[in-house]
């Protein structure tokens, strides 16, 4: 049996509405590297260099990139410290630690996405 747009009106505005956060989503933490510099900041405070040990494959301009546009949208936070030499370290903010339960879900999915794949394999 066909559905109809009569039986199910609200479909296209629900779909719109769950779209459109996620989009928004993707937007700020979409690429390859922006979810695992996250990653090493929800282990302790860094400096540049520490991420950079951290994530392997990432050059320093892409590092420092994606560090800019993490810290525009308010999940990282950069402390300049007066000592000579000058420390520059990175943080998550309290906003940047709320993406951990997404983080904790995508992690289990993909380990049992990786086991599921390895058995059809």
């Amino acid at each position: 049996m066909e559905k109809t747009k009569e039986s199910h009106p609200h479909t296209l505005d629900e779909c719109t509405k769950s779209i459109l956060p996620v989009r928004d989503a993707l937007e700020v933490l979409s690429g390859k590297w922006k979810l695992p510099i996250i990653i090493s900041l929800m282990f302790g405070n860094k400096r540049f260099s520490q991420i950079a040990k951290e994530v392997p494959g990432i050059t320093d301009k892409m590092l420092s990139k994606e560090l800019r546009e993490l810290e525009s949208n308010d999940l990282v936070k950069r402390t300049v410290y007066d000592s000579i030499p000058v420390v520059v370290e990175y943080s998550l903010t309290e906003y940047g630690h709320s993406l951990k339960v997404v983080i904790a879900t995508l992690r289990d999915w993909g380990v049992a996405h990786r086991k599921r794949m390895m058995v059809e394999s």
